[in-house]
């Protein structure tokens, strides 16, 4: 069983890289990394976030997600903005969510090309399956595939 739960692991692996290496040539085109575009992502979804949560949601360290944050103000995608107290708080510019949008697009279709041999219901099921790894202790009350 061992050897088996190791290839699982290696397959769940690939699927990634094949993903961030897609992802990552697709959005080239807008002059964004895969890395960039989910920091735009989860600013927008977190607003008031730190730069600490924003490093663990994108699966960067602090000093990384800093360094990144610093090139998106650079390039006029994000702004700091005053937060309580001495906190200071980052949030995307409408350039920034001109970005956001338009990579959105271009992920949605790098990952409905790479899950297109699945059908619906097994894409259903991956879903589903990837949510209680993820979330073992989670009571899923989320909608089923509609």
């Amino acid at each position: 069983m061992s050897q088996a739960l190791q290839e699982t692991g290696l397959w769940v692996k690939r699927l990634q890289m094949q993903h961030q290496r897609a992802a990552n040539a697709a959005l080239a085109g807008l002059g964004l990394t895969i890395v960039q575009w989910d920091a735009l992502r989860h600013l927008e979804a977190n607003p008031g976030a730190s730069l600490h949560d924003l490093a663990q949601l994108t699966f960067q360290t602090d000093q990384s997600m800093g360094t990144l944050a610093g090139r998106l103000i650079a390039r006029g995608l994000v702004e700091r903005v005053p937060g309580p107290g001495r906190a200071v708080h980052h949030e995307l510019t409408s350039k920034g969510t001109e970005l956001r949008e338009a990579g959105a697009q271009v992920v949605d279709t790098v990952l409905a090309a790479s899950f297109a041999p699945l059908t619906l219901a097994q894409l259903v099921t991956l879903d589903d399956l990837l949510h209680r790894l993820v979330h073992p202790d989670a009571t899923d009350d989320r909608p089923s595939g509609d």
